[in-house]
């Protein structure tokens, strides 16, 4: 099935049409829908992920967008998958609670409220919350769980709805569903309409700095219609009715920040590290095209690295498989161009085990037949989860097994080096947490 799908040609948050195309990408199938066998005779249909930015205003953004309705319809992210991912967020909802102080038995409302994790969180503190999403199963686990949730997506008129029904929300959230929107100046309007006066909009969304920085190239897929950076977000918010009034940095999904906004002219302080990190950005570049195309050729001489490694393996008669059927995963088989080298995935999401991805219908295969099969060569695909991965399958590496990262460098990983990469690993995650100066 061909899903619906159009380009647009101003940019998302300035509407100018001042845009041009920063970073060409090799289009790719939707990333979410892995295929049942009888499916694979199915024509695969490709669409443009390439990245443009506005010399406007900065932003950096997809313009090739799919019917959310398709997208959405079936999508098997889930927040509390990942202890990580539910320590995040329940530790965001405390903080929030307790720096703003926020009243117990106030309203928080979290758009893209996925399974009401953070929700639970804000609960915890004796919060009232309601969520708003779109993904219907995954929006009726949340009710089932104890967080109401209207299945939908939020427009003004819904915006109306829930403050008529529940009054004013003391906090707003938004949590990586901010890159989701096409309509964001829409979804920003609906937002303010939500809030108390003193209220305030919490967000997090990945780090353009990040992105381009450590070539998180698993972060650009169809859902991701936006790569947000400071400068162009405080911007967007006050034309929308809100000013940016805190900014902090973390390395989670890759290098993320949250935001913190509140009504113009509200009861808070704007802090220090809003202006500092937009002059971070502008001081290095980050409003301009010409640093945002080094990805471009980073990743062409990466691409290139793992070509001849792999030509290589093949050589030897090595067998090579993936680790993760993520969504970030046909993406990165797409710009390497190795899909048709991978023989199959491991991953035990139970939508996705004995499927086959999208694009390349690689079959995926329960964890254990990495041990059962062990190739010699695993390419990571969930390059969030890669220093997990490893910790929990030394036994792989001990046997003779190779984990493979080829972003932000390719790196061959052995029971010999594994240390040193580790630590490697984890110095980078340390430097996300700090704005460079």
């Amino acid at each position: 099935m061909k899903a619906k799908n159009y380009k647009r040609t101003t940019c998302r948050l300035c509407e100018s049409d001042n845009v041009e195309l920063a970073v060409p990408l090799e289009p790719i199938p939707l990333t979410e829908k892995y295929l049942m066998e009888d499916q694979l005779n199915e024509e695969c249909h490709l669409y443009a992920i390439d990245l443009y930015m506005c010399r406007e205003c900065g932003h950096v953004q997809i313009f090739d967008c799919i019917d959310p309705n398709v997208l959405w319809d079936d999508f098997t992210f889930r927040s509390g998958q990942a202890q990580v991912i539910v320590d995040h967020l329940h530790d965001v909802a405390e903080k929030t609670f307790q720096k703003y102080k926020i009243k117990s038995s106030a309203l928080a409302v979290d758009v893209g409220s996925n399974d009401g994790t953070l929700l639970q969180g804000f609960k915890k503190q004796g919060m009232n919350v309601l969520g708003v999403d779109p993904a219907e199963t995954i929006a009726k686990e949340a009710i089932e769980a104890g967080v109401p949730t209207i299945i939908d997506f939020l427009t003004l008129d819904l915006a109306k709805d829930i403050v008529q029904k529940n009054g004013k929300a003391n906090v707003v959230c938004c949590f990586n569903a901010f890159a989701h929107s096409d309509q964001l100046n829409d979804l920003a309007r609906s937002i303010e309409g939500l809030l108390a006066p003193d209220g305030i909009f919490v967000f997090e969304v990945q780090y353009l700095v990040d992105i381009i920085d450590g070539l998180v190239l698993g972060a650009v897929i169809h859902e991701h219609l936006s790569h947000h950076s400071v400068k162009p977000m405080q911007q967007f918010l006050e034309r929308n009715g809100m000013e940016l009034i805190s900014v902090e940095r973390n390395h989670f999904q890759g290098g993320s920040f949250i935001g913190v906004a509140q009504l113009k002219g509200g009861p808070r302080e704007i802090e220090k590290n809003v202006p500092e990190y937009i002059n971070y950005e502008v001081q290095r570049g980050f409003d301009q095209p010409e640093l945002i195309r080094k990805f471009s050729d980073r990743l062409i001489s990466l691409r290139e690295e793992m070509a001849d490694l792999i030509k290589k393996w093949h050589e030897e008669g090595a067998t090579i498989a993936g680790y993760g059927a993520a969504r970030s995963g046909p993406t990165l088989t797409a710009q390497f161009k190795f899909g048709k080298d991978i023989s199959f995935i491991v991953d035990d999401h139970p939508q996705k085990v004995n499927r086959y991805s999208p694009g390349d219908k690689i079959k995926v295969l329960p964890t254990k037949e990495l041990y059962s099969r062990m190739p010699k060569y695993t390419i990571i695909l969930a390059w969030v989860h890669a220093k997990k991965i490893i910790i929990d399958n030394m036994e792989y590496l001990k046997n003779g097994g190779h984990f493979v990262l080829c972003c932000p460098e390719v790196k061959v990983i052995d029971i010999q080096n594994w240390e040193e990469e580790l630590k490697e690993l984890s110095a980078k995650e340390e430097i996300l947490c700090l704005a460079k100066n």
